[in-house]
């Protein structure tokens, strides 16, 4: 089941926070709980996806993104993802996460966040999203012209870039 009262929570911290630029770093606090676990006694890789989302939330909250989505009546859609698992979460782990916008292109933003317990990394993703309407996506230009941002997109990683690269490589449909 969605966390629906953990993203409230979230919602409720992140609406309180002072505002950030939007290629300034969320911190969002979570502890892993028994609800969040798989078989083996650690954290679900797809409970893992989940948490994430809950650091997404806040960081268009705090950058005006969710205000621009609002105003337009504008949703949002992950349009891909990386992921790597480095580090095991168990029950009761107390686990920080760190969201912030990489870049742009003419068509996805592109975020990172990494879940840390203490200093050690656990997990780090690489997401691309895509603002949507009725007619389909929304170039990036008009959305940053509805949050009033006037800048280029800073360089993205080379890892990044080779993702994206790989991801163009990728069949669309996948062969049956």
């Amino acid at each position: 089941m969605y966390p629906f009262v953990r993203m409230a929570k979230e919602i409720w911290l992140g609406r309180r926070q002072p505002k950030i630029g939007l290629l300034d770093t969320h911190v969002s606090h979570h502890i892993c709980w028994p609800w969040d676990l798989d078989f083996f006694l650690e954290l679900n890789n797809g409970r893992t996806l989940t948490l994430f989302d809950l650091g997404r939330v806040p960081l268009g909250l705090r950058t005006g993104f969710n205000a621009a989505l609002s105003r337009r009546r504008w949703g949002i859609a992950v349009a891909g993802s990386a992921i790597r698992y480095r580090r095991r979460v168990r029950a009761f782990d107390r686990l920080a996460i760190r969201t912030r916008c990489i870049g742009w292109d003419a068509r996805f933003f592109y975020m990172e966040q990494s879940m840390w317990k203490g200093e050690d990394c656990t997990s780090q993703q690489v997401i691309r999203s895509a603002v949507t309407s009725k007619a389909g996506i929304v170039p990036v230009a008009e959305v940053l012209a509805e949050m009033g941002v006037s800048r280029e997109s800073p360089a993205l990683p080379a890892w990044v870039a080779a993702w994206i690269a790989a991801e163009g490589l990728r069949p669309w449909p996948p062969e049956k």
